[in-house]
């Protein structure tokens, strides 16, 4: 890889080029970049997303026994909606140590609160054994999730797309989003593994197998990621002093209409997701129109497509165009989630794979190319701040009421497909939040990313 790019000076000649050379450092190559994105983010949604699993299936009677069955699920949807409170937080504080001090330092930090909070689950007594401190201390550990993964998504966003060239931003910013299949497909095979235990057992101990083998994945994770260097381009914030005192507000001062289309852009993919992979394992299960084990599996294949399907989106964004992918995205998933709330009211498991395994397709060509087009609307000076907190704000707005808003529908409306209108609805919210999106702010936000590559 060239260096001489990422070693450009500060306009004005301060340095000379020379100098420029000796000091900037050799950058790995590529692979490892991708290997440190790809590992840590899968690391980190298997974390996260065990716990959806476990609010669908474990929780509300282990944690929540004094309610009645609805009231349980619903409680235990709601801590589950608690983490993606603490998301947009993490996201803040991380995003400005992130722009202040650097990428690498939080990547760090957050994939360690991450894995010991969901190991610390995997041993946390239940409601019979410590009473209420069970549900608190619950609550707590699920709060230092949200706080992890708020800063991990901005981070390894940014350090793949600001060490990869032009022309290629689009496969290597698609790599921390092949984390949440990744890690989709661990935890519910990890889950799927377990669950194949006598309901006795599972509950009594078998569902903290998959918090508990969490730590040694956490650390293979950071092995890799503290042999990395700082990105390129934040090196160059760095050396020409041009960190912000405060990042976030500077970003909501300059890009205020990009941050309020960047959260609307993420609603509905937090919406789809978290109503196919978590609300519908619930209501499958309650409803006995299909078993845990065939649930699990469709989740699985979903997510093995979707973890092959992503990097190639991506990829091809570089050629179709980022926003008229994730538009073409999001339209199908609006049309989509019909068919698959109807695959799952009808118990035939045949449906339910195929359904998911389209509904995977569809995801992954919004979800593709949707990292890239969010970082390639901010400057590097604020970028972390400015993406971290849009993403998770849209996701939290979509994503952590959606189990509980799809719970409350069907109670209320008797059918599923109350459901799938909610998806519906909330996919063309997004969509028009794209199209509001210029080319010329996409262009000028990511003018600091040409050339910054190999």
């Amino acid at each position: 890889m060239a260096n001489d790019t990422a070693a450009a000076g500060p306009p004005g000649g301060e340095r000379t080029g020379l100098v420029d050379r000796e000091a900037a450092p050799a950058r790995p190559p590529m692979r490892r970049v991708a290997l440190s994105v790809l590992i840590g983010t899968t690391i980190e949604w298997y974390d996260f997303q065990l716990y959806g699993a476990a609010a669908a299936l474990v929780l509300a009677p282990l944690y929540f026994p004094s309610a009645d069955p609805l009231a349980g699920t619903l409680l235990a949807f709601s801590t589950f909606a608690i983490g993606f409170g603490a998301r947009p937080i993490g996201g803040i504080v991380f995003g400005h140590f992130g722009d202040r001090i650097g990428r690498k330092k939080v990547l760090v930090l957050s994939l360690t609160m991450m894995g010991v909070a969901t190991f610390l689950m995997g041993l946390l007594p239940t409601y019979a054994a410590i009473g209420v401190w069970a549900p608190i201390l619950l609550v707590l550990l699920r709060l230092v999730q949200g706080f992890g993964v708020g800063g991990e998504w901005g981070g390894a966003v940014l350090t793949a797309v600001e060490y990869s060239s032009p022309g290629r931003r689009g496969f290597y910013g698609s790599l921390p989003q092949v984390g949440v299949p990744a890690g989709l497909v661990l935890s519910t095979a990890a889950f799927l593994g377990v669950s194949a235990m006598p309901d006795e057992q599972f509950l009594a101990w078998g569902w903290r197998i998959p918090f508990l083998i969490s730590i040694v994945l956490v650390v293979v994770g950071l092995v890799v990621r503290i042999q990395l260097d700082e990105t390129p381009v934040f090196a160059k914030v760095r050396d020409r002093k041009e960190a912000r005192r405060v990042p976030l507000v500077a970003a909501v001062r300059a890009y205020p209409a990009q941050i309020l289309l960047a959260i609307g852009s993420m609603i509905s993919t937090g919406a789809y997701f978290y109503i196919v992979n978590t609300y519908a394992l619930s209501y499958a299960t309650s409803a006995k129109t299909a078993g845990r084990g065939t649930m699990l599996a469709a989740i699985m294949v979903s997510g093995v497509v979707a973890a092959v399907a992503l990097p190639w989106f991506g990829a091809m964004s570089e050629r179709v165009g980022r926003r008229r992918m994730i538009l073409i995205g999001l339209a199908a998933m609006a049309v989509w989630i019909y068919p698959t709330i109807l695959a799952v009211d009808s118990g035939n498991v045949a449906l339910i794979v195929l359904a998911y395994v389209v509904g995977a397709v569809f995801f992954s060509v919004s979800y593709g190319p949707q990292a890239t087009f969010i970082v390639e609307m901010f400057d590097a000076s604020v970028r972390f701040s400015a993406a971290s907190t849009s993403f998770q704000i849209g996701v939290l707005l979509g994503g952590a009421l959606a189990p509980i808003i799809a719970a409350a529908l069907v109670e209320a409306t008797g059918t599923v497909v109350s459901v799938a209108v909610y998806v519906c609805l909330v996919s063309l919210l997004s969509l028009g939040c794209v199209l509001g999106v210029s080319r010329a702010a996409l262009a000028r936000g990511s003018a600091d990313l040409e050339g910054a590559g190999t």
